[in-house]
C-alpha cells in the first residue's frame, strides 16, 4: 500500500480565494469550501459558491464578497467520490498509486472560536477504485469532477480518480493534525505549520522535512501507508456517504 498527503480547500493562497473555510475546535465539525474555479466549463455544469450559503450559515458565516459571485473548482467531488489533478501532481499520481493506495486530504480551516492559528486537519480519505485519463472520461460523467467540467485542451494530462464506497468520503468531523511550530531539527527557523511530532511518530513518517504542511507541486508520500491507515482507522472516523 501506498499514500500520498494532499492538500485542498480555499486558503489564504491565491488560488484558494484569500478565505478559509470554518471550523469548530469544540465539535470538530467543518465546512469544506473548495478553490474558485479558473478555466472554462462545458455549459450547465458551474458549481456556484452560493450553495454553500446553508452550510457556511450554521457556523455563523457567510462568503466573501470576492468569492460570493464566482464558482467553485469543487475537487475533491466527495458526492461522487473523485479527485482530479493536472501536471506535475497528476503524472506522480498515476506513477505513484493503484487500486486500493489512499489519497488522504487535509485543509487549512478557520476556527469560529476565535484563535490566531488555523486548524490543520484530515477532512476526507479515499481509497482508490482506479486511475483513469479526464479526457476519456464519456460526457454522460462530465459532472462527477471538476476536471471533466473543464473544456480540456487536447494536450491535457489530467486524471481522475475514482474512490471505493463505504472506505472513502469527507469526513463528518476533521482530525486535527498540526500546529504552527519551529522545526525539531531547526529551532532556530521561522515556525510554520507542520505535523504534530507525535501523528508523525505515529504514522511512521512523511517525505518531507519534519511535517511540514504546504501546498505543492510535489505531494508528501507517508513512509508507512499501512500504518498511517491503521492510525487513520483507529480515530474512528465518521465517512458522509457519497450520492452514487
Amino acid at each position: 500500500m501506498r499514500a500520498l498527503l494532499v492538500r485542498v480547500g480555499a486558503d489564504l493562497s491565491d488560488g484558494g480565494g484569500f478565505w478559509n473555510g470554518p471550523a469548530n475546535s469544540a465539535t470538530l465539525e467543518f465546512a469544506y469550501v473548495a478553490i474558485p474555479e479558473s478555466n472554462r466549463l462545458h455549459p450547465g455544469l458551474q458549481k456556484p459558491y452560493a450553495d454553500l450559503a446553508p452550510t457556511l450559515a450554521r457556523f455563523g458565516s457567510t462568503l466573501p464578497e470576492h468569492l460570493a459571485g464566482q464558482g467553485m473548482h469543487l475537487d475533491p467531488d466527495f458526492s461522487h467520490l473523485t479527485y482530479g489533478d493536472q501536471g506535475q501532481r497528476s503524472a506522480q499520481i498515476s506513477a505513484k498509486l493503484r487500486e486500493n493506495d489512499l489519497l488522504v486530504f487535509y485543509a487549512g480551516l478557520r476556527d469560529i472560536i476565535p484563535q490566531p492559528r488555523l486548524i490543520y486537519a484530515i477532512i476526507g480519505l479515499y481509497v482508490i477504485d482506479r486511475i483513469e485519463g479526464a479526457r476519456l472520461v464519456p460526457m454522460s460523467r462530465w459532472d462527477q469532477n471538476a476536471h471533466t467540467r473543464r473544456v480540456l485542451p487536447t494536450s491535457a494530462n489530467d486524471i481522475v480518480v475514482r474512490a471505493r464506497p463505504r472506505l472513502s468520503g469527507r469526513l463528518k468531523t476533521c482530525i486535527p493534525i498540526g500546529s504552527f511550530r519551529t522545526a525539531i531539527t531547526a529551532p532556530n527557523k521561522r515556525p510554520c505549520y507542520r505535523v504534530e511530532p507525535a501523528t508523525l511518530a505515529a504514522w511512521g513518517g512523511l517525505t518531507v522535512s519534519d511535517g511540514f504542511l504546504q501546498r505543492s507541486a510535489r505531494l508528501p508520500e507517508f513512509n508507512d501507508a499501512s500504518r498511517f491507515y491503521t492510525w487513520f482507522q483507529n480515530q474512528k472516523p465518521r465517512l458522509i456517504a457519497a450520492n452514487n
